[in-house]
C-alpha cells in the first residue's frame, strides 16, 4: 500500500512539473511570436536546437546506464517526426490565433486524439471519466470564452495538426523506460527536419536578440525538460489520466500571470480552476478506486 501511494506521488510530482514547463513553453512562445521578436520559423528552429544542445550537455554529466540506452530504432522515428510536426505547426499557427482560441483549439485535438486513440486500442471509458472530460472541458472553455474569436482556416488546420501530433507523441512515450535518454534521441532526431525547414525559409527567417533568447529558453529549458519529466510522469498516467490532466497548461499559465504579471484574480479564473480541477479529480480518484477493487 506504501509502495504504491509513494508511486502516486513521485507521478503527481512529476506531472506538476511538467504541467508547469508546458505553461511556460506557452508563456515564452506567446511572448516571443505575438510580439513579433521572431518569425515561426526561426523561432521552431532555434527552440529545437537548443534542445539538442541541452541534451548533450545534460547527457554528458550524466552516467549511462547501459541496459538502458536508448536505440534509433523506427519508433524513434515516428516519434521525433512527431515532435517537429507539433513544432513547427504550433509555431506557424500561433501567428495567426490568438492565445485562447488557440489554446481551445490544441487541447481539444489533444484530448481527442487521445481518446479516440484509447477507444481503439480496446479500452473502455468509465461513466467517471467521461464526466471529469467534460467538467474540465467545460472549464477550459469557461476560461478562455472571452477572447476566443473566429480562427482563420489555416490557423485552426495548423493547430488541430500541433493538437493531433502532440497527442501522439505522448501516447508514443507511455512505454518509455528511460525518459531522458528517449526524448534526447527525438530531439536529435529532429535535426533533419530543421535543417529542411531552416533552407526552405532561409530567405523569410527574422531574429532579433530578444526572439532567440526566448526560443532558446522554451526549447533547453521548458521543451527538453519538460518533455522528458512528462515521459517520466506517462509511466504513471492511463491515457486519460494524461489527457485531461493537460487541460491544467492553460489554468497554470493564466495563475503565472496573477503572479508573474500582477494580473488581477478574477472570478471566471477561480471558477474555471474549480472546473479544471474537479474533473481532473474525478479521473484520478475514480481511477484510483477502481484498481483498489480490482486489487
Amino acid at each position: 500500500m506504501s509502495q504504491t501511494l509513494s508511486s502516486r506521488t513521485k507521478t503527481l510530482g512529476f506531472t506538476v512539473a511538467a504541467l508547469l514547463a508546458f505553461a511556460a513553453n506557452s508563456v515564452f512562445c506567446r511572448m516571443a511570436l505575438k510580439e513579433g521578436a521572431i518569425d515561426a520559423s526561426g523561432f521552431t528552429v532555434i527552440r529545437l536546437l537548443s534542445g539538442v544542445v541541452m541534451f548533450v550537455v545534460l547527457l554528458s554529466l550524466r552516467k549511462t546506464d547501459t541496459t538502458k540506452k536508448p536505440s534509433v530504432r523506427a519508433g524513434r522515428w515516428w516519434a521525433a517526426m512527431l515532435l517537429f510536426l507539433y513544432a513547427v505547426t504550433f509555431s506557424f499557427a500561433y501567428i495567426s490565433l490568438d492565445a485562447g482560441t488557440g489554446a481551445l483549439v490544441l487541447f481539444g485535438a489533444v484530448q481527442i486524439t487521445m481518446i479516440v486513440a484509447s477507444l481503439l486500442s480496446g479500452n473502455r471509458l468509465r461513466a467517471f471519466e467521461w464526466l471529469g472530460l467534460a467538467i474540465s472541458s467545460a472549464g477550459l472553455v469557461y476560461l478562455v470564452y472571452p477572447t476566443i474569436t473566429t480562427p482563420s482556416v489555416w490557423g485552426f488546420l495548423l493547430m488541430c495538426g500541433s493538437g493531433v501530433a502532440w497527442g501522439l507523441y505522448t501516447l508514443a512515450g507511455r512505454g518509455s523506460t528511460n525518459p531522458i535518454g528517449d526524448t534526447a534521441v527525438n530531439f536529435a532526431l529532429t535535426i533533419p527536419f530543421v535543417v529542411v525547414l531552416a533552407l526552405l525559409t532561409l530567405s523569410s527567417i527574422s531574429v532579433s536578440v530578444e526572439g532567440v533568447v526566448l526560443a532558446m529558453l522554451s526549447g533547453a529549458l521548458a521543451s527538453a525538460f519538460g518533455y522528458a519529466i512528462w515521459y517520466t510522469a506517462l509511466t504513471g498516467l492511463s491515457v486519460t489520466e494524461a489527457a485531461v490532466v493537460q487541460l491544467l497548461v492553460p489554468v497554470i499559465a493564466a495563475m503565472g500571470g496573477v503572479v508573474f504579471v500582477s494580473e488581477p484574480i478574477t472570478a471566471r479564473l477561480v471558477i474555471a480552476s474549480v472546473l479544471v480541477l474537479g474533473g481532473i479529480y474525478s479521473v484520478v480518484v475514480g481511477r484510483s478506486r477502481l484498481a483498489q477493487k480490482r486489487t
